[in-house]
């Protein structure tokens, strides 16, 4: 190695950063290459010594946690044993081929260096990035990975994180796969469990999954909590009085010391006693200069409740668009816990560059030249990241206005002002007196405008006293008698709820945003204001745990399993005996919720219908020969009164009955299921088979057409149409209706789309690809014949009279949609890069071949044509 000059890789978690990253180290010199991802090279200095740059990136989290093929199937899988069952780490992003992608980038580097996130999340990637690197880099004695660490994309940051480099975290990497272990092992057992046990039962629940999270539930908790206070809230009428007078042109609004009364002859008693006096007479008028103090450096937590509650924005599109700000070099990290910025910040350098802004540009100048600012004293530094800060000037345009602007503007905004000095008020309040009745009225005036100058929203709200002193007296005109009713509270703010669950430790700052979300999407309403109402189903599941056991929602136990998470980072506790105590407990818990499941079932009864007087007769049951009823709610399901048995069926589209045509295998009659949209694919399947895929029908791989036909939130249910099933006593599986291998992922099949017409089409039973056939086809049939060329199966083709291209003007024939030319040139593929050519490959996959280069919708080319 010492004649050789070594080679660098550096990993950024997104190409953007991969970018940004490699155009500073490089001062603008790399080469650019694409290979499965973005690659920069470059050469330089590593440790002293010439070395070569190669920059790449990863897209998020390499991998992900999920169960072993064994325990998918929700049908055979107790959920209990889930908690014992082991786990797995597939690819998260397998169509990107990221873990191809660092294998084949890692061979011949001698040196690693992570340009993660600098958070936990980015920790744990870290450790995914060397599993799939070190094993294929040469081997250097020495440290061989290095890790850098930076809160914003900008040249001196990139620039010194280079210089001082570290290593990565191994404990809190483990934290965060404790994390993850925990959040699935518990989510799902409860949610599969849940899930069966009710939707087996109620047609109009509207939920494709009844879910639990350890995370998700408990803020669903804070909502249902507020929602049962509002309903139990019993108003009721009150009095207050309230004298009105005069001073010159101004009018005092003063207060009754009492407040309110809550019975109405009290209070017509003490309104003939102040109307008798006639007069207010001051008794003290006091004034006092109050300052508010600026505030703190910026968090995410306190971004987000800005962000929700001043610009109508979710938490999730705030994290969104500070995100992008963040890699496109405009602001620091958006994730941060820290109130406090770090000693030795350099607010010099921001101020400078905020002194080219052309609207508060000015603002940022005068605190330069006045040596007016200074750091703000209080907040708290949580050791992360500094509070989030402007990097970079940038005005409407350039961001492209919108919901960009406005969130970097207020960041920009905010950091200017916890560099201002404090508002300082003056707050004057004068007592009276009426009878033996005391009454009270209060002014505010702006001494000096400090940090509101450029937070103007924060500005003093208020009108001042007209000057008064000890003695005067002033004449009332009348005192009313006003009656009230005292009113509920209003529903929870997602400002609200952010702030709850930072309270309670329920999230992390780079979570939160993510476990609203899934609550609005499946049991929350948002309403306005950005106020959160909880469906029927959200209370009845919250009310269901407080019931059998308050702990599965309350957030106390949510928050002890972080604080068993951070010791964890902190290396004072092993990942393994965490989660083994933790899923023990949750274990325990699970057994005694499913032994009282009764309690919720009874709440469930008074809300929702049962299966049996819901839904619409469709299809004949394949056992007792009577109509099954199809339950178009979400999740759509197929009920069979007789036999009291539920099928589940694919989400996201709609469902109508297939010719009353019945599976051989079972004697079910067979649907058609269609997705929406313009390029929408129709696949017939048989209920019960979708269900129960018979014998041998796993040997082709169909997971993703299985998620492709169940559509968004059918979860990890089983299921299989007909053009997946290989069962060759069945005239609807793909071996009868198959035409020829797909040309685009090489392990699906092209079937024929029987009720595609007048626009007759070919479609791949596992991937997106299809071939709408020639726009002039009346109709379209499978022969019993295979091409002598390819081993596809023939296809009869009726033209329309008068506008066929057969010679002679005939009409019919028989031809190989993949080797006959003509047919082949009027036919149009879409969602593929290619159609190409087999020779002898067909059916049994011999010779398969892909074309290069191909556009979705470009006319289908003739084999010869590559």
């Amino acid at each position: 190695m010492s004649g050789l000059v070594p080679i660098v890789l550096l990993v950024a978690e997104k190409p953007s950063l991969a970018l940004s990253i490699a155009t500073f180290l490089s001062q603008s010199q790399a080469r650019y290459r694409k290979s499965y991802l973005d690659v920069h090279e470059w050469d330089g200095k590593f440790q002293g010594r010439a070395a070569h740059f190669r920059m790449t990136s990863v897209i998020g989290h390499v991998l992900s946690i999920d169960f072993p093929p064994k325990y998918q199937n929700w049908e055979t899988t107790d959920p209990a044993s889930l908690f014992d069952a082991p786990t797995v780490k597939t690819e998260a992003t397998p169509k990107a081929h990221v873990c191809k992608h660092l294998q084949q980038e890692a061979r011949g580097c001698s040196y690693l260096v992570l340009w993660l996130d600098c958070d936990r999340e980015g920790e744990n990637i870290c450790f995914e990035v060397m599993d799939n690197t070190l094993k294929w880099m040469v081997r250097v004695p020495g440290q061989q990975v290095f890790r850098a660490r930076f809160s914003a994309i900008s040249a001196p940051e990139i620039l010194a994180a280079m210089e001082r480099l570290g290593e990565p975290n191994r404990a809190e990497a483990e934290a965060v796969d404790a994390r993850q272990e925990l959040d699935l092992k518990v989510g799902v057992a409860f949610t599969r469990f849940q899930t069966r046990y009710f939707q087996g039962k109620y047609g109009n629940l509207d939920a494709s999954v009844i879910s639990y999270g350890p995370c998700q539930t408990p803020t669903l908790f804070f909502c249902v909590q507020r929602h049962q206070l509002i309903t139990a809230f019993q108003p009721e009428d009150y009095w207050t009085i309230r004298p009105n007078c005069g001073v010159c042109v101004f009018r005092i609004d003063v207060e009754w010391s009492r407040g309110r009364l809550f019975d109405r002859d009290v209070a017509l008693l003490f309104q003939r006693i102040v109307t008798e006096a006639r007069a207010l007479r001051c008794v003290e008028v006091s004034a006092k200069e109050e300052r508010r103090q600026r505030p703190n450096g910026l968090n995410t937590v306190e971004l987000m409740k800005t962000a929700s509650s001043a610009m109508g924005m979710s938490p999730q599109q705030a994290m969104r668009c500070a995100e992008g700000l963040y890699t496109s070099g405009y602001i620091s990290y958006p994730r941060t816990e820290s109130t406090a910025y770090p000693p030795g910040f350099d607010f010099h350098e921001v101020l400078v560059e905020m002194r080219r802004h052309p609207i508060w540009g000015e603002y940022a100048a005068g605190l330069m030249g006045h040596g007016a600012f200074a750091p703000p004293k209080g907040g708290h530094d949580a050791g992360d990241h500094p509070p989030i800060t402007p990097i970079a000037s940038a005005t409407e345009a350039e961001l492209g206005g919108g919901d960009d602007w406005r969130l970097y503007d207020y960041i920009a905004r905010h950091f200017l002002g916890s560099l201002s000095p404090d508002c300082v008020l003056r707050r004057t309040t004068a007592a009276f007196a009426a009878g033996n009745e005391r009454f009270s009225a209060t002014g505010v005036a702006p001494v000096r405008a400090g940090f509101t100058a450029v937070m103007p929203w924060k500005a003093v709200q208020g009108e001042p006293l007209p000057p008064l002193h000890e003695g005067e007296i002033l004449p009332i005109t009348e005192v009313e008698l006003k009656q009230g009713k005292t009113s509920p509270p209003d529903y929870l703010t997602e400002s609200e709820l952010i702030g709850l669950m930072e309270k309670h430790g329920i999230g992390t700052d780079a979570s939160i945003s993510v476990h609203i979300a899934k609550v609005c999407e499946r049991y929350v309403s948002i309403q306005s204001g950005r106020r959160l109402m909880p469906t029927e189903l959200g209370v009845t599941l919250v009310r269901g745990y407080q019931l059998i056991d308050p702990d599965l929602c309350l957030p106390l136990v949510r928050s002890h399993v972080e604080k068993q998470i951070d010791l964890i980072a902190q290396g004072l506790a092993g990942r393994e005996a965490v989660v083994a105590h933790t899923l023990d407990q949750f274990s325990r818990k699970f057994r005694y919720f499913v032994g009282k499941i009764e309690r919720m079932d009874a709440l469930f009864e008074a809300s929702f219908s049962p299966l049996a007087s819901s839904g619409k007769p469709l299809s004949k049951c394949g056992k007792c020969a009577r109509y099954m009823k199809l339950i178009s709610v979400r999740p759509s399901r197929m009920y069979c009164p007789t036999c009291e048995e539920v099928l589940n069926l694919p989400q996201g589209g709609s469902v109508k009955l297939y010719k009353g045509l019945a599976c051989p295998l079972d004697n079910y009659e067979i649907v058609l299921f269609s997705l929406t949209g313009p390029d929408a694919k129709t696949y017939p399947l048989c209920p019960f088979c979708y269900n129960n895929p018979p014998a041998g029908a796993m040997q082709n791989d169909g997971s993703s057409m299985r998620r492709q036909v169940a559509g968004p939130g059918a979860g990890a249910k089983p299921g299989m149409p007909c053009t997946l099933c290989p069962h060759m006593g069945c005239q609807h599986s793909f071996l009868r209706k198959g035409v020829t291998p797909c040309p685009e992922c090489d392990t699906g099949t092209v079937v024929l789309d029987p009720v595609s017409g007048p626009k007759w089409r070919l479609d791949c039973n596992l991937c997106s690809f299809m071939i709408y056939l020639p726009e002039t086809l009346h109709a379209v049939k499978l022969s019993k014949e295979r091409c002598q060329e390819c081993e596809s199966v023939l296809l009869k083709l009726d033209f329309k009279k008068g506008a066929s291209p057969l010679p002679n003007g005939e009409t019919e024939t028989t031809a190989c949609v993949v080797c006959n030319e003509k047919i082949a040139a009027l036919c149009t593929a879409k969602h593929g890069r290619s159609y190409a050519k087999r020779r002898g490959g067909g059916r049994r996959g011999r010779g398969r071949g892909r074309g290069r280069g191909r556009r979705t919708g470009d006319p289908l080319m003739s084999f010869r044509d590559f």
